[in-house]
């Protein structure tokens, strides 16, 4: 494992620049598509990534195909197990598949209180030829991850990108990113992180009771994409993204 990097970060004031201010970054569930892609994806830029899992095995196993992969590129990645990606120092990425994101806040809400908690998960069903938004009785998957770890500073994002373009360092990432939060500075941390991967645009999506169109305007792009057998990802015209 890589010695961990010690990164002091005061909320709202993470440098557009991710490769000029490094910050310590732990991935719940990171084995799975998403979490595979989006480690890869902050690694890349220079942050320290802790990738875990319920198992330290499958989480060196990741760790090991994603060197193999992409090389020096990812030399910031660490094995762990979600215990100790929740014990992350800057920021926490949840990126279990849906049902057990929340689950998942709260085994770990002690740990992840205080931090900016990135929520991305997509409550979805797949019905023939298209997909179908599952909402949860807090309205979205992100409202009831921060109901179950209410200290937690929750950021719903990433909502809208696939997990391969995620994945696949040699290509840019062609989408925007609404980022919802409560917490006015957590979501200015995750602003600003989105900012230093190249490509992305961050939007301020306001308060986080609007995941709740994030996660069902997913259904609903996945499905556009399954019947027209494309990737189509979220594009905003006549607007500046966000700029620290």
């Amino acid at each position: 494992m890589h010695a961990k990097r010690t990164t002091t970060l005061t909320p709202g004031l993470v440098a557009a620049s991710c490769q000029t201010a490094p910050v310590n970054i732990g991935v719940l569930g990171a084995t799975g598509p998403a979490g595979r892609g989006i480690a890869a994806r902050l690694a890349s830029v220079g942050h320290a990534v802790t990738v875990g899992s319920r198992e330290q095995s499958r989480s060196e196993a990741v760790v090991a195909e994603l060197r193999d992969e992409w090389g020096p590129r990812v030399d910031t990645l660490d094995a762990g197990t979600n215990e100790d990606a929740a014990k992350a120092d800057d920021l926490v990425v949840i990126a279990t598949i849906w049902d057990a994101a929340v689950d998942t806040a709260a085994t770990h809400a002690d740990a992840l209180a205080g931090k900016p908690v990135i929520a991305m998960a997509n409550g979805l069903e797949k019905v023939g030829r298209e997909f179908r938004p599952v909402l949860p009785a807090a309205g979205s998957v992100s409202q009831a991850i921060q109901h179950a770890a209410p200290a937690a500073r929750v950021v719903a994002g990433f909502h809208l990108v696939p997990a391969s373009a995620l994945a696949d360092l040699d290509r840019p990432l062609e989408s925007d990113i609404i980022l919802c939060a409560d917490d006015d500075d957590a979501r200015r941390v995750v602003l600003e992180l989105v900012t230093g991967i190249p490509e992305l645009r961050a939007f301020d999506g306001g308060s986080l009771v609007n995941a709740v169109g994030l996660e069902a305007f997913a259904a609903v792009l996945l499905t556009v994409n399954l019947r027209h057998k494309g990737k189509g990802a979220l594009r905003l015209l006549g607007v500046e993204g966000y700029r620290p």
